[in-house]
């Protein structure tokens, strides 16, 4: 079986996770948590990193920190995964869905315009499956409104939008390093800042609140988000590898292209000419299909043949807990015809072109 993702451990990550346990500081404390961090704001160019237990939590987090809550509204796009949504609920706040970009599938910055309000405090522009969004135009919005920018970054390990990379343009950004992550510290998370006062507040909320002049002194609630020295250990590991790391995932795109070219009504992950592409998953869509049934049956045909896939996310306004409705034609015309392919480190060219043949002779059934 070809699976969807797998992490790459080497010798590297093994001897830095041991030497983490051998330390015995095996918990929030230790050197591996420190230099993590302090590499991890060098590799996105901003001045503190705050690491966390996962990326979910950064998320929020990052949006407790700012002080984002109840009564306020924050937008983000309708095609993402749950946990950018779940976050903002979580902290009291609203989301807001807007629709995405045909070309690249992150967030229109011409559609945030049109559901900014008085209550609304907060833009979280996801850069998905490894796109940057248009982050200058962002920006630019909300200058104009005074509105807080969070980016999402929890796929885009070192994309960059506009030649600055993601994570170093909003007032704060957030990452997930879970295992299928082009960095990964098997579970956790990051916050990168260039402001000093937001990142002490993050680190002062993510230790349980507590007072630094007087231990178990609390007064307000604080959160346990705190990553482990083992997690940061890897995540070291990994920070020294980024190069290959990053490189191994264009070859696979350019891999994919050239066996899959020739296929008429496919098309692979598309990059604006601003942007450069992380490809946290190489994305594949196929106009034949008509209906969301046979993206999933073209799926299941792909599976018998030992190759696995994922559909593209859910719109965030279909889940039923969520209870909202959005006016997104471009994320309902693209989410039902897409999947992501077989996207990793040890993924060989003849695993690639065994795939795409597999592709190539499902659809010409």
């Amino acid at each position: 079986m070809i699976p969807i993702s797998q992490p790459s451990i080497t010798q590297k990550e093994i001897d830095y996770v041991t030497d983490a346990v051998k330390s015995t500081w095996i918990s929030s404390l230790g050197k591996y948590i420190d230099k993590f961090e302090s590499d991890f704001a060098q590799f996105c160019g901003s001045k503190y990193a705050i690491s966390v237990s996962n990326g979910t939590v950064a998320i929020h987090l990052a949006l407790v920190a700012h002080n984002i809550g109840p009564g306020d509204e924050v937008i983000v796009p309708n095609l993402t995964f749950v946990a950018t949504a779940n976050a903002v609920i979580h902290s009291g706040a609203t989301p807001v869905l807007v629709d995405i970009d045909p070309f690249n599938f992150c967030v229109d910055p011409d559609k945030i315009q049109t559901v900014i309000t008085s209550r609304t405090k907060a833009i979280m522009p996801v850069h998905l499956y490894g796109h940057p969004c248009d982050m200058k135009a962002i920006m630019e919005i909300a200058k104009r409104h005074n509105l807080i920018v969070i980016e999402d970054a929890a796929e885009a390990h070192g994309a960059t939008s506009y030649g600055k990379t993601v994570g170093n343009w909003g007032d704060c950004a957030t990452f997930s390093f879970y295992g299928n992550k082009n960095l990964t510290t098997g579970e956790g998370g990051m916050i990168t800042t260039d402001d000093e006062k937001y990142n002490l507040r993050c680190r002062y909320l993510r230790d349980h609140a507590m007072s630094k002049e007087k231990r178990y002194w609390h007064t307000e609630v604080g959160y346990n988000y705190r990553i482990t020295n083992i997690q940061a250990a890897l995540g070291c590991a990994q920070l020294e590898r980024v190069g290959e790391l990053m490189e191994k995932r264009r070859q696979l795109y350019a891999w994919y292209s050239q066996a899959l070219k020739n296929v008429e009504g496919l098309e692979l992950n598309k990059t604006s000419a601003w942007a450069t592409n992380s490809y946290w998953l190489i994305c594949m869509r196929y106009n034949g299909w008509r209906t969301e049934l046979e993206r999933d049956q073209f799926m299941i045909k792909l599976k018998s043949e030992g190759i696995d896939s994922r559909p593209f996310f859910y719109p965030l306004s279909e889940m039923p807990y969520l209870n909202m409705k959005a006016d997104t034609p471009v994320t309902y015309s693209v989410y039902g015809s897409g999947i992501n392919l077989p996207t990793y480190f040890d993924l060989t060219e003849d695993q690639v072109k065994t795939i795409c043949n597999s592709i190539i002779h499902i659809l010409h059934d």
